[in-house]
């Protein structure tokens, strides 16, 4: 079996390495080889020019083939992967395309998995291991009020006047910036239309609490299924949002002001110049460290008092191995990859595993990558 690892771009080195050194047959592709060599050369000479039709040539029964590249390339190369009897890896979230190839996965024995990263992937984890905690836990009850968030940000360690910081094109941010939201508050759809109209301060109860602000993002309401809520369950509030420093909304208050009026093809010309121009003026610095704060709650409540409420916080910043976002993004990707290979994650279309037995020995090495992971009982 050979894993068919496509993009070295900086969010997946980590975990391609970690690949490498683990022996594993991995055969790296990338458009540009020469950028792909000076990241893990020294590990590995098995690299090649990336296109479609080379890895077709490649491809065997029982492979595994992911994709790190831009999200245009994830459902060819799924498709591919099918066609030739291979599982399919990526981090990104499972688009509609994607979702439609469920049935061919299972008819070809494959499993196409999709959102094993950071954000979608640990803070999936970490809502089925909740949920799980509370479905068998004694105050699990129909008649309980439950409310779950989930908030995640790629924030800078350093604090600087922009708040924030970008270790790869801004492009992506801006554009997330013209996207709407759904989510649940107090028993009702949410329907947001800009990040800016939502916002709102979350305190983080890391070690020394400290707060952030928050906003809705995408769109939350299948995930109260994904997440295997009992249909019975009453649902007051569910949201999955971004975390910022507190600051970051008068700091960019120009920016929201001028992205909503932009459109068509001349907006983004102008989005383009912005990004290039952020990147210019608030990209990390060499060797400066990122932080990944990541904090996933799950609440019950019974005539306005808590019977059940717990919250996994984790807080990752870079040090000698790397950015945080790079390690928490590629890592679990390459756990994906070792399940696929054992065959413990079933055919067809999947997110990030919901049994326990995976979760947990997930949840693990995911405690080794980050410099604070826990669990914190409100109602001990």
């Amino acid at each position: 079996m050979t894993i068919h690892w496509c993009g070295t771009g900086l969010s997946a080195i980590p975990g391609l390495r970690r690949l490498l050194e683990a022996g594993h047959d991995v055969a790296v592709w990338n458009r540009t080889p020469d950028k792909a060599r000076d990241a893990i050369g020294d590990l590995t000479s098995n690299i090649h020019t990336f296109s479609i039709a080379n890895l077709g040539q490649m491809l065997s029964p029982k492979d595994v083939v992911v994709s790190m590249l831009p999200g245009d390339w994830h459902v060819p190369l799924a498709e591919l992967a099918i066609e030739h009897g291979a599982h399919f890896v990526s981090s990104s979230y499972i688009a509609p395309e994607m979702r439609a190839l469920d049935q061919k996965a299972k008819e070809a024995g494959v499993c196409i998995i999709n959102e094993v990263g950071l954000d979608p992937g640990i803070d999936h984890l970490m809502a089925h291991a909740l949920v799980e905690d509370y479905r068998t836990s004694g105050a699990a009850d129909p008649e309980n009020e439950l409310s779950f968030i989930s908030y995640c940000g790629g924030i800078p360690k350093t604090p600087n006047p922009f708040r924030y910081k970008f270790s790869w094109s801004p492009l992506g941010v801006l554009k997330a910036l013209r996207s709407p939201s759904k989510s649940v508050r107090d028993f009702k759809e949410l329907d947001v239309a800009r990040p800016w109209d939502a916002i709102s301060s979350y305190e983080a109860p890391l070690p020394t609490p400290e707060s952030f602000e928050v906003y809705p993002n995408r769109d939350s309401i299948p995930f109260i299924a994904q997440y295997e809520f009992g249909d019975d369950w009453k649902v007051k509030n569910f949201v999955r949002g971004t975390l910022r420093l507190n600051g970051w909304t008068d700091a960019w208050a120009d920016v929201f002001k001028e992205v909503e009026t932009l459109s068509g093809a001349e907006g983004d010309a102008r989005l383009k110049e912005m990004s290039d121009q952020f990147w210019s003026d608030n990209a990390y610095g060499e060797g400066e460290p990122d932080r990944v704060v990541l904090c996933v709650a799950l609440r019950a409540e019974k005539d306005g008092t808590d019977v059940w409420h717990k919250t996994y916080v984790m807080d990752a910043w870079g040090d000698e191995r790397g950015t945080a976002m790079a390690r928490l993004v590629s890592y679990p990707v390459s756990f994906a990859i070792e399940a696929a290979m054992n065959g413990k994650i079933a055919a067809g279309v999947r997110a990030a595993p919901s049994d326990p037995a995976l979760v947990s020995q997930w949840m693990g090495k995911i405690g080794e990558l980050a410099q604070q992971l826990s669990v914190v009982d409100h109602t001990a």
